[in-house]
């Protein structure tokens, strides 16, 4: 199987596909990954041929852009145009000389599939995120104003659409690009228990949980309780970090900080408390009681494979989405504020009442329970056949 697969210059979005390609990889599949030379290093080490997408006026990889498409969908359809268009000749010409049975694209990665229409190749999303449709979307709020701007904003997008008709992109509406439905083939790197609203896709979406990466760097556990604070990558948020370290100073719990860039700003540290640049979140984790997190998908899983319950503090809608689920399932409690009182008090009640650490540990059963990258290989290698697919197998839910 000749596999093209295309996405995102993400950490969030590469990491959960890198045991897949391993796994494929090794079953003598080939793949050609069309990414950005900040991923070359992993790509290539999980066995693929790595493609790279720099050097094409290829504006989504700008970080103020990428901030920015999260906001403004208006600014993000006409950045998917312009960013299409720049790879256009480039993923053409790579296409015509692959052949790949199969393209594989990440759900936000729209060039890929655009490719896969354009080329008339079987498509499969690669969901890093929650599958979403009219139902689960609902967990992704929006307001009045932002419905109406997109509205009014109709004739600026048909214009961009008219650009790919133009290249021999068969796109009719803005849907078919940002769309899936139940007839597209769709990878999702978490449970049905832990998706909402699971029960209204179809068995062509396979939730087959979260890639795990091994622990690399052990962790030490050094008090009875251990808290892990950290918002991802690029948060500097640094009254919140500094609130943390206030309020946590006088107890007797190991707290260990990932703050990015940040760690420079804090000295004198409480002997309890340890602050880093980075770690291995794995290992943190998997001596971790309780855990304040952005609600990235990533660590949210991370998080919650080992148990541990959750302080959610998100920061864009995607991850109020993965805030509001958690929630739900009762393995989380929603930080109130960033004062010292409101993190002191979330710590507290998710460490001392054992509602949460039974809701963390339901989604991790149900986490440990999927069939992972060895039915996701088995699902590519039917739709790359022309073989019918069979139903999903059963996830029971804990």
């Amino acid at each position: 199987m000749r596999i093209a697969w295309f996405c995102v210059p993400a950490h969030g979005h590469t990491n959960p596909t890198l045991g897949l390609v391993r796994t494929l990889t090794e079953a003598g599949h080939q793949i050609w990954y069309f990414s950005f030379e900040a991923f070359r290093e992993k790509i290539e080490s999980a066995g693929a041929t790595f493609i790279g997408c720099d050097g094409y006026d290829f504006e989504m990889e700008d970080k103020d852009n990428a901030d920015r498409v999260g906001k403004d969908k208006v600014f993000a359809t006409e950045l998917l145009v312009s960013s299409t268009l720049a790879l256009d000749e480039m993923t053409s010409r790579a296409i015509e000389e692959i052949k790949p049975d199969i393209v594989v694209s990440d759900s936000v990665a729209f060039w890929g599939k655009l490719a896969a229409m354009k080329h008339n190749l079987p498509y499969v999303s690669s969901t890093t995120t929650f599958a979403f449709n009219r139902y689960s979307a609902k967990y992704m709020q929006e307001s009045v104003w932002d419905i109406g701007r997109m509205l009014l904003a109709m004739p600026r997008i048909n214009k961009q659409l008219k650009r790919l008709r133009e290249k021999g992109y068969p796109v009719k509406s803005l849907l078919d690009i940002v769309q899936n439905d139940n007839d597209t083939n769709t990878i999702v790197y978490t449970s049905r228990y832990f998706q909402p609203c699971a029960e209204t896709f179809s068995d062509r979406y396979r939730f087959i949980g979260p890639s795990m990466r091994p622990i690399t760097e052990p962790v030490e556990k050094t008090a009875d309780r251990t808290v892990y604070i950290s918002m991802g990558t690029v948060n500097q948020n640094k009254q919140f970090y500094r609130n943390c370290i206030n309020a946590l100073a006088a107890t007797d719990w190991q707290v260990i900080i990932s703050m990015g860039a940040n760690t420079d700003h804090f000295t004198d540290l409480p002997e309890n408390i340890q602050v880093y640049e980075s770690v291995d979140q794995m290992a943190v984790l998997s001596i971790a009681d309780v855990f304040i997190t952005h609600c990235g998908m990533n660590s949210t899983s991370e998080a919650l494979y080992y148990g541990v319950p959750l302080v959610l503090f998100p920061q864009t809608p995607e991850q109020d989405a993965v805030a509001k689920r958690t929630e739900e399932l009762g393995a989380g409690i929603r930080l109130a504020s960033v004062s010292e009182e409101d993190i002191l008090g979330a710590l507290t009640e998710a460490l001392e009442d054992p509602h949460y650490k039974e809701g963390a540990m339901k989604v991790s059963e149900s986490f440990r329970s999927c069939k992972g990258a060895r039915e996701a290989k088995e699902f590519l290698e039917q739709i790359a056949s022309g073989r019918r697919l069979p139903a999903a197998p059963a996830q029971g839910n804990p």
